[in-house]
């Protein structure tokens, strides 16, 4: 599932090529009978009411809150995309061919798989289109009044973003406190806790922190849980130097991969020599539930 860095990425992205431009038209597949009566496009009802309204709207720009992005439109309407598991946002030239929607030029959008399984299009004035592929169409894409968008029942139970500048050591620690027997990787990927951490960035900073995925809060100290605190403002920054994590499916909106997945220091190593210097351990995988967490065995003990 894309994080906070691969999100970020996204938004950044749209408002590169997309901010200015006039939605012509939109289009979808998604049609399914467990979503009947819901407020998402996945609900045919609902969409004919999403088409209505942003059809004929301009692209004024887009932000991030925790793995949401948030499209603000003209008309005081933002759409609002979770793209979950495996959704991820493209723009480019689009035709539709058959029933499918397919990119036009050349290049990753049209030669990368990931890219080919689009379920939304919004059609832009300047030709192009801003296309949703999600092979397990499990993303979720509503419309919201922009003034009352905070209040959204799709956005609640959001703790505070992990890089807001409000979030200080002290107040990073209040809030994993409050979890004092829960293992730290499960605090930190808990959103109503801390927003925009998942199970790639959460291995990463506590293998640079120096912390066991298991351990407890009472059971670490303060000068480890600032290190901690440091390591996961690093970490995502990083993530987002690089364009992203594209170890699974997630593509920036040129339909390009990411970089993060070659600073791996943890995740997915199973089995090879620890990068810290000095260290000479090996990284272990253990379960965590339907998660699994990657550490290295040596310089990240429990206690």
């Amino acid at each position: 599932m894309p994080e906070l860095p691969e999100v970020q990425t996204t938004v950044n992205g749209i408002k590169k090529y997309a901010g200015g431009l006039t939605i012509n038209d939109t289009w979808t597949d998604y049609n399914s009978s467990f979503h009947a009566g819901k407020d998402n496009i996945k609900n045919p009802k609902y969409f004919k009411k999403f088409r209505k309204n942003i059809v004929g709207e301009k692209i004024i720009g887009a932000k991030r809150i925790g793995k949401n992005v948030l499209i603000n439109l003209s008309g005081g309407k933002t759409i609002l995309v979770h793209m979950k598991m495996t959704g991820h946002l493209l723009y480019g030239k689009y035709e539709r061919i058959g029933k499918n929607w397919t990119a036009k030029d050349k290049g990753p959008l049209l030669d990368d798989s990931f890219n080919r399984f689009v379920h939304l299009i919004i059609n832009f004035s300047n030709g192009k289109s801003l296309a949703l592929s999600d092979m397990r169409k499990f993303a979720r894409v509503s419309l919201e009044e922009t003034k009352n968008i905070e209040n959204s029942k799709h956005l609640e139970g959001h703790g505070i973003d992990a890089l807001d500048p409000k979030l200080t050591f002290e107040k990073f620690r209040e809030l994993i406190g409050t979890k004092p027997n829960w293992p730290i990787k499960k605090i930190l990927m808990d959103h109503s806790v801390i927003s925009g951490i998942g199970n790639i960035y959460s291995d990463e900073m506590l293998w640079h922190a120096g912390i066991h995925p298991l351990q407890k809060i009472d059971k670490i100290a303060p000068q480890k849980a600032r290190g901690l605190f440091g390591a996961m403002k690093k970490v995502l920054r990083l993530g987002m130097d690089f364009g992203g994590d594209s170890m699974s499916d997630y593509r920036n909106v040129m339909g390009e991969r990411g970089k993060f997945q070659l600073r791996h220091k943890a995740y997915q190593r199973t089995g090879e020599k620890c990068q810290k210097r000095g260290c000479g351990g090996i990284i272990e995988r253990i379960k965590m539930g339907e998660r699994s967490a990657h550490f290295c065995s040596k310089h990240q003990k429990l206690i």
